[in-house]
């Protein structure tokens, strides 16, 4: 048992870390809108979880070198190096995003991969009150090439003061 133990852990270290956050399935394998909603909804979760737990490396690999990142009221960021800069300068121990349930949608690209659309909500959690600060929409391109899901284009919108 120690043997197969210690065979698994070699065979994970030896697995780049994107492949091993990235249990998703291929394009090509999704047959309809239930699974492609699903796939999404799984996307947002991971790459959201490592933006609100501030892990750099594994949120910068859901992103291709040259992505291009458009905010209402940050203005562009173009590039992984500056989009994840921009994260720790601005993000890490101060904000935390959350999904708004029942705002998801999924549309497939065909050849290419999938758009994501819904609103978001941003909380301090760290502050006294806990409640939350703002809500957006936003759009997300998702291009599915050389067995990744990766984000080519985001754009973020319509930030407001949450309801």
């Amino acid at each position: 048992m120690k043997k197969l133990g210690f065979l698994l852990c070699c065979i994970a270290s030896l697995t780049p870390a994107g492949a091993r956050a990235q249990a998703i399935p291929s394009l090509d394998s999704i047959k309809n809108q239930e699974e492609l909603n699903r796939v999404i909804a799984m996307l947002d979760t991971q790459v959201f979880d490592a933006y609100n737990k501030c892990d750099l490396e594994k949120f910068s690999s859901f992103f291709t070198s040259d992505v291009e990142f458009y905010h209402d009221q940050g203005g562009v960021t173009l590039g992984n190096k500056a989009l994840t800069e921009s994260i720790k300068n601005n993000i890490c121990g101060k904000t935390q995003r959350v999904l708004v349930p029942e705002t998801l949608e999924a549309h497939y690209m065909k050849g290419y991969g999938a758009v994501e659309m819904g609103t978001h909500r941003f909380t301090h959690p760290w502050q006294q009150d806990h409640g939350v600060v703002g809500e957006g929409k936003f759009i997300q391109l998702w291009q599915y090439k050389d067995g990744a899901w990766k984000i080519t284009r985001v754009i973020s919108y319509e930030h407001h003061l949450a309801k």
